[in-house]
């Protein structure tokens, strides 16, 4: 059990690094975001780096050739999701604000950026379906159960580091996010 708990705290950490650099990238682009907003944002990576694994440890023991088949793709759909995403900051945070503009002016994350995002992010973590296929569904259970809880506490640290910083950048905030967001996805891509 403590072997579960280790393994699962330890692959929470190391998953969990995307999540927070585009929470910080999301607190950046919102630095007036409100508590439960940044509950909303950490919850959903939290969730969606907490499903990969148990989707992941389901495709590898029971369809195998069909994770096989996916497994190449993976980096290419992470990449392809935050580039569009960052670069959507990028533009918005370059686009001058016109008077009545107020999406402009008050940058919100949408749902389906943030689905994006968490889609993203944690697509990586279908690969940990590899490292714990050999476990019993309660033990990779408990696993993904502590993958999404470090995750969450990782996310809204990164999120309250993200406004902290956002409010002293103001303009070059989602600029800065938007990068931030596209490098995210050129690491997943080139390096895992």
């Amino acid at each position: 059990m403590i072997k579960i708990i280790t393994n699962g705290c330890l692959l929470g950490f190391g998953l969990a690094m995307d999540a927070f650099s585009v929470s910080l990238a999301n607190g950046l682009n919102q630095p007036c975001m409100k508590p439960r907003k940044m509950l909303a944002v950490a919850g959903t990576f939290a969730i969606f780096q907490g499903l990969m694994p148990l989707i992941g440890w389901f495709l590898v023991t029971q369809l195998t050739s069909v994770f096989n088949a996916i497994n190449p793709f993976i980096p290419w759909a992470a990449l392809i999701l935050l580039v569009f995403i960052g670069g959507k900051m990028l533009y918005e945070g370059i686009r001058p604000c016109e008077d009545g503009d107020s999406d402009c002016c008050e940058k919100k994350l949408t749902f389906s950026a943030l689905m994006i995002q968490g889609l993203a992010t944690s697509i990586d973590a279908l690969s940990v379906g590899l490292t714990i296929a050999h476990l019993s569904f309660a033990e990779a259970l408990l696993e993904s159960v502590i993958i999404a809880a470090l995750t969450l506490v990782i996310c809204i640290c990164g999120i309250y580091l993200g406004k902290k910083f956002g409010m002293k950048l103001s303009g070059g905030a989602a600029i800065l996010g938007g990068a931030v967001l596209i490098a995210i996805g050129f690491k997943i891509f080139f390096f895992g």
